[in-house]
């Protein structure tokens, strides 16, 4: 295992848990939250869900969660406020991140 990759999942285990916060409308903000998540919610309807990648790149990652949309994924928030992604989140471009959002943890694919 290389020294960044053991440093990254040392520091997921040990860094605060990612939490999900709603907001009113169809988009998400112009700036998100460094390590939580926005779901853009409007009318009860879930739109999307956005986040920094997580390896620290600085890109915005945009997740469609309305059911028309392909690919879309499902967020799942225990009664703690805690999310779940799935399926996993693969950045095919720039810094190729594949990683899963488990329980408010990155759980790296590598």
């Amino acid at each position: 295992m290389s020294l960044k990759r053991w440093w990254r999942n040392t520091w997921e285990k040990i860094a605060p848990i990612r939490r999900l916060h709603v907001i009113e409308g169809d988009s998400l903000p112009q700036h998100l939250p460094r390590r939580d998540l926005i779901l853009a919610r409007e009318d009860g309807e879930d739109w999307c869900v956005g986040m920094n990648c997580p390896c620290g790149c600085g890109r915005r990652i945009e997740l469609l969660v309305i059911p028309e949309a392909k690919p879309r994924w499902d967020v799942k928030v225990d009664a703690r406020g805690i999310p779940t992604l799935s399926p996993s989140i693969w950045l095919k471009k720039e810094c190729c991140s594949h990683f899963w959002l488990k329980n408010g943890r990155v759980v790296w694919c590598d």
